[in-house]
């Protein structure tokens, strides 16, 4: 099943639908629901303006039991366990925005220890665009230039950058952070939830999501420009592999999510991967994206060609037979699909292809490689080949 891609259709008049791809998604997510309490909640909820939201959410706090809202002024872990003392809730609503949460990743951490499994949580959040679009509307073209790069740098850039990080904070205490839809989605996931509804309306980004597991404990990703990738190797090993960002931050722990609704493209990557930013697209069409990994190849976790280093989310999605052939070698830089004059288009597709160079590396090593290298070069010269 493909879903498309949000229509962004910023109006701030409350009185007109935000998004239709949302509203049909709220729909739908509310005939999953069995509960007949949380199931009401969230069906009235999901088709409020922020505003209205808030209101409907203070003046009916009482009335559900099985609701629990945090009141702005909960965020802090020792709050929010005060909050909840006592409660077991099917449904947790975060009435301030993701965005103004000075660590968000403790809070959604704090919310997963506190909720039971299926245990649905209702936030939002103001995103990236959506902040560039409120103001651009805000301010005369002149003004708006100058404006919308300056927010972006200081409240987007800044807060990333090791150099920056500490007064970014100390200055802002991390109030009113600039997140990318997908950097949202992708700190839920970590934190052990699975996204069932994501709507846009009337300038807000609203999620519906349900703890599924505990949070992932692993250290925080960085927002650098070089970023340093857990793959699998030879023998089934993790190594560690180096690229240009070409993908928002926290984009690796929604690719699961993005499997589910995306097709896949030529390659097997994903088709219409709103993870990949812009500047990304143009890095890895010149295919500079994967320069740092001839630190990979200097090392000798990697060979010139061979199939590429996948991630254990991707990797498993693999037959065994398939996954058992692919680690009984090194992963390489320049993968076999490129060798294709026609790119394979599925998943089963890519496996056949990389099946092929398996079965033919496996009988003559040095000439395989040999032959595929040159053919790889030469679909990235004259038939304008890119890294995926």
């Amino acid at each position: 099943m493909k879903t498309p891609l949000f229509r962004l259709q910023y109006e701030l008049n409350d009185d007109i639908p935000y998004s239709e791809a949302g509203a049909d998604n709220g729909a739908k997510l509310t005939e999953r629901i069995v509960d007949s309490d949380v199931k009401e909640i969230i069906d009235i909820t999901s088709k409020l303006s922020p505003k209205n939201w808030l209101r409907w959410l203070n003046n009916h706090k009482d009335e559900y039991p099985s609701m629990v809202v945090l009141p702005l002024s909960t965020f802090t872990p020792e709050a929010m366990r005060y909050r909840m003392e006592g409660k077991r809730p099917k449904v947790l609503f975060f009435t301030r925005p993701l965005h103004t949460l000075y660590k968000l990743n403790e809070c959604l951490y704090t919310a997963n220890e506190l909720m039971d499994n299926g245990v649905y949580l209702c936030c939002h959040s103001m995103t990236a665009i959506l902040q560039r679009k409120l103001l651009e509307t805000k301010y005369p073209w002149g003004v708006r230039f100058v404006v919308v790069r300056s927010h972006y740098l200081w409240h987007r850039v800044c807060p990333k950058l090791r150099l920056t990080r500490k007064l970014y904070f100390t200055l802002t205490e991390g109030k009113n952070r600039t997140f990318s839809r997908v950097e949202i989605l992708g700190r839920l996931y970590r934190a052990g939830f699975e996204v069932v509804d994501e709507q846009f309306r009337q300038g807000e980004f609203f999620i519906t999501a349900r703890k599924v597991k505990p949070p992932v404990q692993d250290t925080e990703p960085t927002g650098s420009p070089i970023i340093h990738l857990q793959r699998k190797g030879k023998d089934g090993k993790d190594i560690v592999v180096h690229k240009f960002r070409t993908m928002y931050t926290y984009s690796e722990y929604i690719q699961t999510y993005i499997y589910r609704y995306q097709n896949l493209q030529s390659g097997g990557k994903f088709k219409d991967d709103y993870r990949v930013t812009m500047g990304g697209r143009f890095l890895r069409k010149v295919w500079l994206d994967e320069l740092p990994m001839v630190w990979n190849l200097v090392r000798g976790d990697m060979k010139l060609v061979g199939v590429r280093p996948l991630s254990k989310q991707y990797f498993n999605l693999y037959t065994p037979e398939m996954q058992e052939l692919r680690t009984r070698t090194k992963p390489g830089l320049l993968p076999p699909f490129y060798y294709e004059r026609k790119s394979p288009e599925t998943l089963e597709e890519v496996q056949e292809s990389e099946r092929r160079y398996l079965e033919a590396y496996f009988k003559a090593p040095f000439k395989t490689d040999w032959r595929y290298f040159w053919g790889i070069v030469g679909n990235i010269l004259f038939h304008r080949k890119h890294s995926a």
